[in-house]
């Protein structure tokens, strides 16, 4: 009995949310898919499958399955695309898009040991704080500061993105440091591209509404800001580590910080057939931030 096959099968029709448009990708009848379907629950022991005349829905069981099938096939697929090709080496121009400040800080720095690793390629490193579409834009793989729970490319996380509110002491002397989460409004914001900041604090999430005098779509611009005493940001600790840990800046509400969904990810269009040049640099990044990145070290998160 071909269980990857039906495993494959089942996660064409959900992702289609439809047999025959499944049928069609896979090159099977509608028959085929419906019988492949009902053998998978029959073996299982449950539906995974709600069908009316107009859709198909996961039940319960079915939507937990699916996630686990989603995360086996990708691992098959990537063993698959590793094996096929260990045996060739990493060459050509690998285009990629990353955010201005992180790509700057904690890319450029790195991309000569990659690329002593790997002689024959190129890289073609392109720093923006706009999203990018990679694939309508040409580029081989992106990273991402975000939460890509929902992403429909594939995501490696290469690092945990720890995200704290900071102000610079000049600041602090001046104004006082905030004891709870309803001060921040009595106090200057400053924030790039955001009306809100969505924290996670004690008693759960909550919202803080950003209205300070600078209002900014730069990153960078936000960072200077901070430093001069301006306001308190909310800032990422690949940003900020250092001046938090000389005394530039200084922790506010330590108890709030952003969810750990959001994360540095490399996300590439897919595993299938992906080139040896994407391989090894994702692996690269991946192996050089870690669970516990060398920016962190030394903080008290």
């Amino acid at each position: 009995m071909d269980r990857f096959g039906d495993l494959d099968v089942f996660a064409h029709v959900v992702t289609a949310k439809s047999m025959s448009a499944a049928g069609r990708e896979l090159k099977l009848s509608p028959a085929v898919i419906s019988k492949r379907i009902r053998r998978l629950e029959e073996r299982l022991g449950v539906r995974l499958l709600q069908r009316t005349t107009r859709q198909l829905s996961l039940t319960e069981a079915g939507q937990g399955f699916y996630e686990r099938v989603v995360s086996i096939l990708s691992s098959i697929e990537d063993a698959e695309a590793w094996v096929a090709s260990g045996a060739g080496q990493a060459r050509g121009t690998l285009r990629v898009s990353a955010p201005t400040s992180f790509g700057r800080l904690h890319i450029a720095p790195h991309l000569k040991p990659f690329l002593d690793a790997n002689p024959m390629v190129t890289v073609d490193l392109i720093l923006s704080d706009s999203f990018v579409d990679i694939i309508a834009e040409g580029f081989d793989l992106a990273v991402r500061i975000a939460d890509l729970q929902d992403s429909s490319l594939v995501a490696k996380r290469l690092a945990p993105n720890h995200r704290v509110l900071c102000a610079a002491p000049d600041y602090v002397a001046t104004r006082g440091i905030p004891a709870s989460i309803e001060e921040l409004s009595h106090h200057t914001l400053i924030a790039h591209n955001a009306d809100q900041w969505r924290l996670d604090g004690p008693s759960g999430p909550v919202g803080v509404r950003v209205n300070g005098p600078i209002r900014t779509n730069s990153s960078e611009v936000v960072r200077e800001a901070l430093l001069a005493g301006v306001g308190i940001a909310l800032r990422s600790t690949w940003d900020v580590g250092p001046e938090l840990k000389t005394g530039q800046l200084v922790r506010v509400l330590p108890d709030y910080s952003v969810g750990k969904r959001v994360a540095v990810y490399a996300v590439y269009p897919s595993r299938r057939h992906m080139e040896q040049k994407v391989r090894v640099f994702v692996d690269y990044l991946a192996e050089l931030y870690g669970a516990t990145p060398y920016w962190d070290a030394g903080l008290d998160l």
